[in-house]
């Protein structure tokens, strides 16, 4: 069994600030810079990633994508990840460059199913992943072959999309493995509550225009040492 992460007990270092981000009617601009999607850490540190193009995607910005790893540590190492909405792929990526073992990328959109795979190829980790040009809802719909350790969930936003990718893995089981998480990451005006069954809030992150909120499954023996 993998180790339980304490997200709460975590500060990451959200000081680094690789974009200049200025916000637009709460949209976030981000204006290329450098070092801009990019592999922060790991065995393909530094290699460029590729944009998809006419990029409706939800890209995260090196900030934080460099806080959301911080928190997590050494606990991807070995993990089983699956990247949904993947765009560029930039999540699961850098968690395979940190030590994932397998990273499953979910998109329906064909430029971004062939930018992750380019993205891969680039980055020596092909190996390590397999890339699906699916619909996320539709996959959510029955149980997968192995649990997940963590679940990415970040779709183009304003469509809701991210409640109903959320629902679907807490309403069917076996996605996330006993000790693992699902992450969203929204913008502010995407906040609002959402009623789970198996799946509780345990830690939020909000780094410019970015929100990043962490889930984990229930815990029901801890549940029943606290009565």
């Amino acid at each position: 069994m993998r180790p339980r992460i304490e997200v709460g007990l975590i500060r990451a270092r959200d000081e680094i600030g690789v974009l200049r981000l200025r916000i637009e009617e709460g949209f976030v601009r981000a204006r290329v810079e450098e070092d801009f999607m990019r592999v922060i850490a790991g065995s393909a540190r530094g290699r460029r990633l590729k944009a998809v193009r006419g990029d409706t995607t939800r890209p995260i910005t090196d900030r934080a994508k460099e806080a959301l790893f911080s928190i997590l540590g050494e606990w991807i190492s070995d993990a089983r990840v699956l990247d949904l909405f993947a765009g560029t792929g930039a999540v699961g990526i850098e968690a395979l460059s940190r030590g994932a073992a397998w990273c499953d990328f979910v998109d329906l959109a064909p430029t971004a199913v062939e930018t992750v795979r380019e993205n891969l190829e680039h980055t020596g980790l092909s190996a390590h992943a397999a890339v699906k040009r699916r619909d996320a809802f539709k996959l959510l719909g029955t149980p997968p072959a192995e649990a997940y350790d963590l679940i990415y969930i970040a779709p183009p936003q304003y469509r809701g999309w991210w409640l109903d990718a959320l629902r679907g893995v807490d309403r069917t089981a076996g996605w996330i493995a006993p000790d693992g998480l699902a992450i969203v990451q929204i913008g502010p005006r995407e906040d609002v509550p959402v009623e789970l069954e198996r799946l509780r809030e345990i830690d939020r992150r909000k780094y410019g225009g970015v929100r990043l909120i962490f889930y984990a499954l229930i815990d029901d023996r801890a549940d029943a040492e606290e009565v």
